[in-house]
């Protein structure tokens, strides 16, 4: 596996372009910052350092005027790419088999993903039946984002049936809203982890997973326990509630344009490419990708999603040069993490 650290400037092993090392998802994934100034995840076995960065060394007591890191290397930047829908905070943690043919021996990996606009200063405990709570991980989580935390094998389950999430949510820089700080305890089933059937297709990852979630839109995963008399009060209150007449008003809202979503992979475009060269098929993606954009520039506001897959990123990265030619006005951001991985790319008309 190539050796990159954070600075070190990269050219892609099968593509085209290249650019600086700005952070890690994980141990086979790195966040690449292009010319352009966007973020791509791109696999570290993908990568060739052309110059590698200098290395500075601090002193673990002074504090140096500098972005905080976290424990693996991500430096915690003012500007961050959001979505809409990330303004509610979700989180999981995500276990995965190294090896899933054979689970009675294999190792497995844990992950905490951050699906939301918020930096995340979080810890990973763990827990047996009798020992005190144990920190397993802890760190700095950037937004949009997953970071693995450990791998561990079975002999280390039994330290794992309590596990607990803690994180405060804070941006950089900007005006945000103020979130609770989150503290949840998670019952972690050994036995799953010798069952197949437990490792299930989810959005954050391509491999099947089990996934334990923390919070889904700001909500903690926990079960909401309340007293007998809150209960009966409660009731009284919903059959006094029950016996007054409902009154409803209409409020009139302004029509929001849908989401327009756009496949510009070449078999959603074309019955066949025979005869086509890759050359011939980018042009004929990227004529697609024009023809939608002219369609919709006089709609102010409009919002287009163009799913390009992750692959090379050759397509994706085409289509931010002819945004940075030809759609100057317009916004571009990721689409949303949740829905689409790295796959796709929002266009926002103003």
């Amino acid at each position: 596996m190539n050796k990159l650290q954070i600075g070190d400037t990269i050219r892609f092993l099968n593509a085209v372009g290249g650019g600086k090392v700005k952070g890690f998802l994980n141990k086979q994934v790195a966040i690449i910052e292009d010319e352009y100034g966007f973020d791509i995840p791109v696999l570290i076995s993908e990568c060739v350092v052309i110059e590698s960065a200098k290395e500075e060394k601090l002193e673990v007591e002074e504090v140096a005027e500098i972005a905080p890191t976290t424990e693996t290397g991500i430096e915690v930047r003012d500007e961050v790419e959001e979505t809409p829908e990330g303004e509610k905070i979700t989180t999981c943690l995500a276990y995965l088999p190294i090896d899933k043919k054979n689970l009675s021996t294999t190792a497995y990996e844990c992950y905490f993903v951050n699906d939301s606009n918020y930096y995340l200063f979080f810890t990973y405990l763990g827990r047996d039946d009798n020992a005190e709570w144990k920190t397993r991980y802890k760190g700095v989580i950037e937004p949009n984002t997953k970071i693995f935390l450990e791998e561990f094998d079975k002999s280390q389950l039994n330290e794992m049936k309590r596990v607990c999430v803690q994180f405060i949510a804070f941006k950089t820089n900007k005006p945000f809203e103020l979130k609770n700080p989150c503290s949840v305890e998670l019952r972690i089933d050994p036995v799953k982890f010798y069952k197949l059937h437990a490792f299930r297709e989810n959005d954050y990852f391509n491999e099947d997973a089990l996934v334990y979630y923390i919070t889904r839109d700001d909500i903690p995963e926990r079960p909401m326990t309340i007293s007998p008399e809150e209960a009966e009060r409660f009731l009284k209150e919903k059959k006094h509630a029950d016996r007054k007449p409902i009154r409803t008003q209409k409020i009139e809202k302004a029509k929001k344009e849908a989401i327009i979503e756009v496949d510009l992979h070449i078999d959603q475009l074309l019955d066949t490419t025979a005869g086509m060269s890759n050359a011939e098929i980018l042009d004929y993606q990227l004529q697609k990708f024009n023809e939608v954009m002219q369609e919709n520039l006089h709609r102010k506001n409009q919002r287009i999603v163009f799913i390009h897959g992750k692959g090379e990123g050759i397509l994706k990265n085409a289509i931010l040069k002819e945004l940075k030619s030809k759609y100057r006005k317009c916004y571009v951001q990721d689409a949303s993490f949740q829905k689409y991985g790295y796959g796709a790319t929002m266009v926002i008309i103003k």
